[in-house]
């Protein structure tokens, strides 16, 4: 069997190098904090998404039952100022997230099956205050 040939891990002149020490006689333009306008904050060093500024009101999320045939639907309820294009995204969202189905009827989101956490994190990610109600 032939052996590979084994490097050195001495370390050696190679590895006290630095490669970009070149780079510090260079005057390179500073960090995306400086070109942010003033007024904007910095992104926090964590990369979590900016929250909303405000609340965009409270929605309630409810569990049903009756008169579907045995089938829990989870439905989000009491929409204020949004249309039906922007409800439509939402459960379009929730449906992609909770990989089940979905429609919007009569102002109403509804999701296939029991899926009330789920749909409480998108909606407190889009800004809304989720509440559970009913059973």
């Amino acid at each position: 069997m032939n052996q590979p040939k084994r490097l050195s891990t001495e370390g050696g002149a190679n590895l006290g190098q630095n490669p970009f020490a070149a780079l510090d006689g260079l005057s390179l333009p500073s960090g995306p904090a400086a070109s942010l306008p003033s007024g904007v904050p910095a992104p926090s060093a964590k990369g979590s998404a900016p929250k909303p500024a405000k609340s965009r009101g409270r929605v309630d999320i409810v569990r049903e039952k009756a008169g579907r045939g045995g089938k829990t639907v989870t439905v989000v309820t009491g929409f204020v100022g949004i249309g039906l294009p922007e409800k439509e995204q939402l459960a379009k969202k929730m449906q992609k997230a909770c990989g089940v189905g979905g429609t919007v009827k009569e102002g109403r989101i509804e999701i296939q099956g029991d899926k009330r956490d789920e749909i409480a994190r998108i909606l407190v990610e889009a800004g809304f205050q989720p509440v559970f109600a009913g059973g």
